[in-house]
């Protein structure tokens, strides 16, 4: 299996990323290394949020959060413009898409309302099976041994522990408590939480860090981070996504659920299955809402109802 290639796209062209604000920065890195959206969606994202930004900027009106008279407002002028109505609809989706990650980022409230939009088909969220997600974690045997640790632990905390991309790649040794079992996690908004940190788990950091963590560190600290490239520094989202693309092909697992958001997906899914009660779930996922934490439980029952419809021997 040859090596994955480095994603390429308007994420990898300082030019084009010269002057966006911080905000739609983060959008773009988060749609493309945690939402899995393709180069082409990431460009497409990228002149709707400058769009965005540019009528903002002409009218006196703030970025975010979008507000309503402010939204009315810039279909209007996309209207007069002779926009046609597709284009319309998918700028105003790309608003959408923005207010949930700043939702999901901490920078706003989680009571703003989302731009209005046109009824959507529901889709269900992606998630692996528990057979993939242990030949996700097998096909990290092989190569290179250093990596191969390395690639072992981030998937099996990812998975474990139910952690976004952006908290994965920010844990420090300071954040682990070996002697209470704990992991302490800084989430969206700088909020922090613990989750376990127990058994296997506890035992694959303990050899990664003993072992290949020391070996990628080389003469350097590493800033503390946990998870180091190969060449001992933190470790980023996309290069994150990169690991669970290359790993994932090589369990063949399909394409559309190789990113790091599907391994939380997964842990939340599989949890409720077993009987793990919303409130204690919304906990290991830091959810400021028991809403957000709900929809597993939506999920896993429209899961059993296809299963229901479809199994012949069900």
């Amino acid at each position: 299996m040859g090596a994955v290639k480095k994603p390429t796209g308007c994420l990898d062209d300082p030019k084009k990323l010269a002057g966006l604000d911080d905000a739609i920065l983060g959008f773009l890195e988060y749609m493309r290394y945690e939402r899995d959206a393709s180069p082409n969606t990431v460009r497409a994202y990228m002149a709707d949020m400058v769009s965005w930004s540019d009528f903002c900027s002409s009218c006196g009106a703030p970025l975010y959060p979008v507000k309503p008279e402010v939204q009315a407002r810039y279909l209007r002028s996309m209207e007069a413009s002779g926009m046609s109505s597709g284009t319309r609809m998918r700028r105003s989706a790309a608003l959408s898409s923005f207010t949930r990650y700043l939702i999901y980022d901490g920078r706003i409230e989680s009571t703003e309302p989302l731009p209005l939009l046109p009824k959507r088909e529901k889709t269900l969220p992606q998630v692996m099976t528990e057979g993939e997600i242990e030949r996700l974690i097998d096909s990290c045997d092989g190569g290179d041994p250093r990596i191969a640790v390395r690639d072992r632990t981030i998937i099996e905390m990812a998975y474990d522990c139910g952690l976004r991309a952006s908290e994965i790649v920010s844990i420090k040794l300071s954040d682990i408590d070996e002697s209470g079992g704990i992991l302490y996690v800084r989430g969206k908004g700088g909020r922090e939480r613990i989750v376990p940190f127990v058994g296997a788990l506890k035992a694959c950091v303990r050899r990664y860090v003993d072992s290949a963590r020391r070996e990628l560190l080389g003469g350097g600290d590493g800033g503390g981070f946990l998870f180091l490239t190969r060449s001992g520094r933190q470790m980023s989202r996309g290069e994150l996504w990169g690991i669970i693309q290359k790993r994932g092909r090589r369990a063949n697992i399909a394409r559309s659920r190789l990113h790091p958001h599907v391994l939380r997906h997964s842990f939340a899914t599989h949890l409720q299955r077993r009987g793990m009660d919303l409130r204690t779930l919304q906990e290991l996922l830091g959810h400021s809402s028991i809403a957000t934490t709900e929809k597993y439980a939506h999920l896993d029952t429209e899961l059993r109802d296809i299963y229901d419809s479809f199994h012949p021997r069900a």
